[in-house]
């Protein structure tokens, strides 16, 4: 096997990544900011004021999401799979 294919690979890997972590990540991070400006506005500094909602919407997608990033992820892995036998020749 040749070196770019272990970088294409690895490409594939980052990419499947970013798929698999972006409906956690990026609501949190909106929940997160609009959770900071009302903060902001309002003087109120309580920790357990962001946590809990970030908590909750990240518990949310998963349970929306958790099914389609399984499904991707288990692709990824039977390709690698598939591919051990020309990596190996």
């Amino acid at each position: 096997m040749e070196p770019f294919e272990f970088l294409a690979i690895a490409q594939q890997a980052l990419w499947i990544l970013a798929l698999a972590s972006a409906p956690i990540l990026i609501p949190a991070l909106l929940t997160g900011v609009l959770l900071g400006m009302v903060q902001a506005a309002t003087s109120i500094n309580e920790q357990t004021l962001t946590f809990v909602p970030k908590l909750l919407v990240t518990a949310a997608c998963l349970a929306l999401f958790g099914g389609s990033i399984l499904v991707l992820l288990m692709d990824f892995t039977k390709d690698l799979f598939a591919m051990i036998p020309d990596m190996v020749r």
